[in-house]
């Protein structure tokens, strides 16, 4: 392996390994919970839904799209004084966090939005005529009966999400896309990009897998 590989440091491709797990999985529980509740606020406060309400519906619209059209890599750099704030340092795994969860939150809440209006109105109907309230509507409901596309669409964002690392970790936040960048590309060591890049490819192809087969176990169709 080393002769194939001459640059690869191995035990620091494996701390860079977890360094792109822990971002990942700390971003992907932060955004489905936050994404998760300002999809609702979208879907609930729109025309003609439970707690529909346009002035909050416009300005959760506004903040989602606006956070959601904003490239990654700027993001970064907007969320510099955030980030020293909160973290107090630009550089490793934690700094990277804030940009990944406020990039990554809007998108998830869109999902989460058409998520919502896939599921069925009759259903909706017949829980309010049997005396639910509106919050046993939501988690009894709602939320189990688009269950499917919730997981299938936190999927797509925890994908999204390996993708940000490796942006984040140009700037310093550590990482496979750090080892890559750094290492690979200004090193000219083809050999370090290209193990980075395959170990980036096989956590996708695993969330992907695993997402997927859940998806098709909670799926009642």
């Amino acid at each position: 392996m080393s002769n194939l590989f001459p640059n690869v440091e191995w035990d620091v491709m494996l701390t860079s390994t977890g360094q792109t797990l822990y971002m990942t999985a700390v971003a992907v529980i932060a955004t489905f919970v936050i994404g998760l509740f300002l999809g609702l606020a979208l879907f609930l406060t729109g025309k003609g839904n439970l707690w529909e309400n346009k002035f909050f519906h416009v300005i959760t619209a506004a903040i989602v799209n606006i956070f959601r059209s904003i490239p990654f890599i700027i993001l970064i750099i907007l969320l510099i004084p955030f980030t020293l704030f909160l973290v107090g340092s630009m550089l490793g795994a934690n700094a990277a966090l804030p940009a990944l969860i406020i990039g990554a939150a809007p998108f998830y809440a869109r999902m989460v939005e058409i998520a919502l209006r896939e599921v069925d109105k009759g259903v909706i109907e017949a829980a309010k005529s049997m005396g639910s309230s509106n919050t046993q509507i939501i988690f009894k409901v709602l939320i189990p009966e688009s269950l499917p596309a919730l997981i299938s669409g936190i999927t797509v964002t925890s994908i999204a999400l390996v993708g940000y690392t490796a942006m984040a970790g140009v700037v310093g936040a550590g990482g496979l896309g750090d080892r890559a960048f750094l290492d690979g590309f200004q090193r000219t060591q083809n050999d370090v990009t290209f193990v980075a890049t395959v170990i980036i490819l096989i956590i996708v192809f695993l969330i992907q897998f695993i997402g997927d087969t859940i998806t098709r176990r909670l799926d009642k169709r």
